[in-house]
C-alpha cells in the first residue's frame, strides 16, 4: 500500500494561503511559516504530518500527496478544514 511523508500549512483563507506560498517560494522556511501561521496542531512541528498511507487523509490530500512532485510546495488545496499548502517529502509505492 502506498505511503508518504508530508507537511502542510492550514489557513482559513485562500488569499493568505497564496501569500504564504509566495513567501516560501521566495526562500522563507516552510517549517517556520507553518509554526507561525498554521491553524493545525501540526504547525507546532513545522507542519509535519509524519508518515501515512493512502486513504488515511482526506481525498484532496491524497490526490496531491500520491500524484504530484516531491519537495515542491503545492496548493492552495481546499478541504473542509480550510486551505492548505502541501509539501510531499517522501513517497513509496
Amino acid at each position: 500500500m502506498p505511503k508518504a511523508r508530508a507537511r502542510h500549512i492550514l489557513v482559513p483563507e485562500e488569499q493568505q494561503c497564496l501569500e504564504l506560498k509566495d513567501r516560501i517560494e521566495k526562500g522563507e522556511d516552510f517549517a517556520a511559516v507553518a509554526r507561525e501561521y498554521s491553524k493545525c496542531p501540526s504547525g507546532q512541528k513545522g507542519g509535519d504530518l509524519g508518515e501515512f498511507h493512502q486513504g488515511q487523509m482526506v481525498p484532496e490530500f491524497d490526490k496531491v500527496v500520491f500524484n504530484d512532485a516531491l519537495n515542491k510546495v503545492h496548493g492552495p488545496v481546499q478541504t473542509q478544514f480550510g486551505y492548505h499548502l502541501l509539501e510531499v517529502l517522501d513517497r513509496t509505492d
